[in-house]
C-alpha cells in the first residue's frame, strides 16, 4: 500500500518520458514552426516581391505601380498571414470539439500543403493574387494550431511539466523565424527573382513530417475522458504519456473537473464573455494576448531589413545581422523554457514585457540621436535584439499557457477564441499599420509600443496570480474562491483587494481565510 501511495503522488507530479518528448517536439515542429516561419520568411525576399508585383501589373495594364498602392499591396501580402489567423481562431472551438486535440492538427494540415502550391507556382502563372490568398491560407492554419498546440500540450502535460512542455511551441516559433532568416541569406534562397516561391513553399515539409508521425500517438486524455466519456481510451493514454502502468489518481484529479461540469456543456464564446465571475479571467486573457502582438514584436520581425536599414546598418550586413537575431531569438527561448517551472509565469511576463518595453525607448532615442553620434546605430541593433529576446523568454509563449490555466475544461475552448482572435486582430493591425506608422511618426513609432509593454506588465504584476505546478482544478478553486463575496477575507490593504475584486496579486501573509482544509493550499499559493 506504501509503495502504492509513491506511485501515485510520482504520477501527479510527472516526469518526462519519450512519447511525452516525441508528441512536444512534432506537434511544435509542423505547426509552431510554420507560424515563426510565415513571420519572417517575406522579410528578405520583400524586394523580390515587389518587383513581380510590380512586372505583373506593368505586364497586365502596361504601366508600373506608384509607390503608395506598392506600398499597400506589399504590406496586404504581410498582414492577410494574421486576417487568416484571426478566421483560423475562430474554427478552434468545433474543431476542438468534434476532431479533437490532435485530431484538429491532423485535420488542419491540408491547408498547408494548398497554400505551399499556391505560392510555390505563382511565379510561374504570374498571378500576386495566388501569394496572397496563400499567405492568407496559411494564417488559417497557423490561427488554429497555435491555439490547439498548447491546449494539447497542456492536456498530456503533468502539471509541474506544463509551463516547460507549453513552452516548447516558443522554441519553435523562434526557431521558424531563425529558419526563415538563414535560408534568406544571399548564397542561399535570398538571391535573385526565381527563388522566393520556393522559399515561401518550404512550409510543406515540417507539416508532412508531423502527418507521418503525429497520428502514432494518443489523443489528449483529458479530452477523451471529460469530452468523450471513454475511460479505457483515457487509460491507455495516460499510460503512453506518464510511461506508468498505475494511473488511478490522474484518472481521480480529471474525474473530480469532469464531475463539477457535469451539468455544464461546453461553452460558447458568447457564454464566456457573458460569465461575469470570470471577469479577471476573460480580462486578462484579452491585455495578455493583444499586448503579446501590440507589444511590437511582430514591426521587428515584418520589417527587420527596414528598420536594421534605417538604423544606418550596411546593406550587404543586413541579412547577416538579421540572422543573429535570430539566434539569439533561440537562446531566450530556451532561457524561458528551462526556468519557467522555477521562476513560475508571473517573473517571466513581467520581466519580458518590462525589458521590451525599455528597450523601444531605446530604439526611438537611438533614431532621434543617430545623425549626430555614429555609434546610435549599434544601440538601435542592440535594441531590437534586446526586444527579441525580452519576448522570447517570456511573452511569445506563456499567454497561450495562462489561457489554457485560467479556464476549466467546458470554458477553455471559448477562451482560446476569445484570446486567439484579439492576438491575430492586433498582429493584422500591426503588420499593416507600421510601415504608415513609420513613415508619419519616424523615430517616436516605437513609443506606442513601449507604451504597451509597460501596461502589461504592471498589469501583470498588479493583477494575475502565479498558476506554476498547480492543477487545474486547484486554479479553478483559487479563483472562485478569490471571487467569492461570501468568503470572510481579512487583508491589511483592503482598498487593493477591492480595487481588484478578489483577483490579484495577493501577499498570502496578510490573508485570513475561514476555509476547509483542502482549499487552504490554492489559496495560500496566490503571489
Amino acid at each position: 500500500m506504501e509503495n502504492g501511495k509513491v506511485c501515485s503522488a510520482k504520477q501527479i507530479t510527472g516526469h518526462l518520458t519519450f512519447p511525452l518528448v516525441v508528441v512536444s517536439i512534432i506537434s511544435s515542429f509542423g505547426s509552431s514552426m510554420l507560424y515563426g516561419y510565415n513571420l519572417a520568411v517575406v522579410n528578405s525576399p520583400s524586394e523580390h516581391i515587389k518587383r513581380f508585383y510590380n512586372a505583373t501589373w506593368l505586364q497586365r495594364y502596361g504601366q508600373p505601380l506608384a509607390q503608395s498602392p506598392l506600398t499597400i499591396m506589399y504590406s496586404l501580402t504581410v498582414s492577410v498571414f494574421a486576417l487568416g489567423g484571426m478566421l483560423g481562431s475562430l474554427m478552434v472551438g468545433i474543431l476542438v470539439s468534434r476532431f479533437g486535440r490532435k485530431g484538429s492538427l491532423i485535420a488542419s494540415a491540408p491547408l498547408v500543403f494548398i497554400a505551399g502550391a499556391l505560392m510555390g507556382f505563382s511565379r510561374l502563372f504570374g498571378s500576386p493574387e495566388m501569394v496572397i490568398i496563400g499567405r492568407f491560407i496559411t494564417g488559417i492554419h497557423s490561427g488554429i494550431t497555435l491555439s490547439v498546440v498548447p491546449m494539447y500540450l497542456g492536456e498530456i502535460s503533468p502539471k509541474n511539466l506544463r509551463g516547460f512542455l507549453g513552452l516548447l511551441p516558443s522554441i519553435f516559433i523562434c526557431l521558424g523565424v531563425f529558419t526563415a532568416q538563414v535560408l534568406g541569406l544571399p548564397e542561399l534562397l535570398g538571391q535573385g527573382d526565381a527563388n522566393w516561391p520556393l522559399f515561401l513553399a518550404l512550409i510543406v515539409l515540417p507539416t508532412l513530417v508531423q502527418l507521418i508521425i503525429l497520428p502514432w500517438f494518443p489523443e489528449s486524455p483529458r479530452y477523451l475522458l471529460i469530452d468523450k466519456n471513454n475511460v479505457h481510451a483515457t487509460i491507455d493514454a495516460l499510460r503512453c504519456f506518464l510511461g506508468e502502468y498505475d494511473v488511478q489518481d490522474v484518472i481521480e484529479e480529471m474525474q473530480e473537473e469532469q464531475q463539477s461540469l457535469s451539468s455544464v456543456e461546453t461553452v460558447s464564446v458568447c457564454q464566456l464573455l457573458m460569465d461575469r465571475t470570470l471577469f479577471w479571467q476573460i480580462l486578462s486573457v484579452v491585455v495578455i494576448n493583444m499586448g503579446m502582438q501590440l507589444s511590437g514584436i511582430d514591426a521587428i520581425w515584418f520589417y527587420t531589413n527596414s528598420i536594421f536599414e534605417n538604423a544606418g546598418v550596411p546593406l550587404a550586413e543586413i541579412p547577416y545581422t538579421t540572422v543573429g537575431t535570430g539566434a539569439i531569438e533561440i537562446i531566450a527561448g530556451l532561457i524561458g523554457c528551462f526556468t519557467v517551472e522555477k521562476l513560475g509565469r508571473r517573473p517571466l511576463v513581467i520581466g519580458g514585457f518590462s525589458f521590451m518595453g525599455f528597450c523601444c525607448a531605446g530604439i526611438t532615442l537611438a533614431l532621434v540621436f543617430q545623425a549626430r553620434i555614429a555609434w546610435m546605430r549599434y544601440v538601435s541593433v542592440a535594441c531590437v535584439i534586446g526586444i527579441i529576446a525580452g519576448f522570447c523568454i517570456g511573452p511569445a509563449g506563456i499567454p497561450f499557457i495562462m489561457t489554457g490555466e485560467l479556464f476549466k475544461q467546458s470554458h477553455r475552448p471559448a477562451a482560446y477564441i476569445v484570446g486567439g482572435t484579439l492576438n491575430w486582430l492586433s498582429n493584422f493591425t500591426v503588420g499593416f499599420v507600421f510601415p504608415f506608422l513609420q513613415m508619419s511618426a519616424g523615430a517616436f513609432s516605437y513609443m506606442v509600443f513601449c507604451g504597451v509593454c509597460v501596461f502589461v506588465a504592471a498589469y501583470v504584476y498588479f493583477i494575475i496570480p502565479e498558476t506554476k505546478n498547480k492543477t487545474f482544478m486547484e486554479i479553478s478553486q483559487m479563483f472562485s474562491t478569490a471571487n467569492t463575496k461570501s468568503t470572510p477575507i481579512i487583508t491589511v490593504d483592503d482598498v487593493k483587494l477591492r480595487k481588484m475584486n478578489g483577483y490579484g496579486a495577493l501577499d498570502s501573509s496578510s490573508i485570513e481565510v475561514s476555509l476547509p482544509e483542502n482549499l487552504k493550499g490554492p489559496m495560500d499559493s496566490i503571489s
